[in-house]
């Protein structure tokens, strides 16, 4: 069950992250923890003793104001949604959001957070910190979603893999209450050809026993194209939500993200729900 969601919360006036989960919130009837972060500049140290301390703190008043104002407008579409919730303002040294962001999310259900934009907001540190580090599933929605949930057709990615296989079972909350649920193999030569597991057929047989009926279906792509094989079936279908698996590997300390991973981050168009 999703009983327990926090949400990343964005500056600007407009944070379909916010709204989104406020929407997720009221079909689960779930409690919403928003969290919104007031930075110190975090340049080096030589930097900073270049900066007049006036301009310092003109500088973190400002990003403390920016949270508060981000505070008060979900304080006010909570109380417009008629929902559970609570806010927290953070004050993170230096690049530490992220971590504080993903620990504090291994307390709940499920994380949301908005797409990185071009030339705007960088989420991309926040969202892979909590893919990775919160064993926590999360969904990232769009920065240009308008939309609130809508559970009408899912698109749930299977390469029969473990973090599929987490990806799916940690949404299984939402998939018993999709009306349409698709389960997407892309074809490629990296495809195990071992008949049933890969193909669906035992998926697809664990689903209906939680009362979730799937269509399996198979689409061909190079592996270079796997991302866009998934939003082109999405985009075919009228996909409403994506279920896959949060792909990287660990090199020198920091998590690196997989292809289809990265690709899905940069040019989804629809949300996207992420487990590793």
């Amino acid at each position: 069950m999703i009983k327990d969601i926090i949400v990343h919360l964005e500056q600007a006036a407009r944070d379909p992250a916010r709204d989104f989960a406020l929407t997720i919130a009221e079909t689960f009837d779930a409690h919403l923890a928003a969290v919104a972060f007031a930075y110190e500049p975090d340049f080096p140290g030589y930097v900073m003793l270049e900066i007049p301390a006036d301009i310092v703190a003109q500088m973190i008043a400002e990003s403390e104001k920016a949270a508060l104002a981000a505070i008060e407008r979900f304080d006010a579409g909570a109380r417009r949604s008629l929902v559970s919730a609570e806010h927290r303002l953070l004050k993170p040294a230096g690049a530490s959001a992220p971590a504080v962001l993903s620990t504090l999310a291994r307390r709940f259900d499920l994380g949301v957070f908005m797409q990185s934009e071009p030339n705007g907001v960088d989420n991309d540190d926040m969202i892979e910190a909590s893919l990775f580090e919160s064993g926590r599933p999360l969904i990232v929605v769009p920065y240009i979603q308008k939309d609130g949930l809508k559970l009408d057709h899912v698109v749930c990615g299977w390469d029969g893999s473990r973090a599929a296989a987490r990806a799916i079972n940690d949404g299984l909350p939402l998939l018993t209450k999709a009306t349409t649920v698709d389960l997407l193999i892309v074809l490629n030569e990296k495809t195990n050809t071992a008949p049933n597991e890969i193909r669906g057929a035992e998926m697809a047989k664990h689903l209906a026993r939680h009362d979730v009926k799937v269509q399996i279906v198979t689409v061909p792509a190079a592996d270079i194209d796997v991302t866009n094989a998934i939003l082109s079936y999405v985009a075919d279908v009228s996909g409403t939500l994506i279920v896959m698996g949060g792909y990287g590997h660990a090199k020198l300390r920091e998590m690196i993200l997989g292809g289809v991973t990265r690709g899905m981050l940069q040019s989804m168009t629809v949300p996207v729900f992420m487990s590793h």
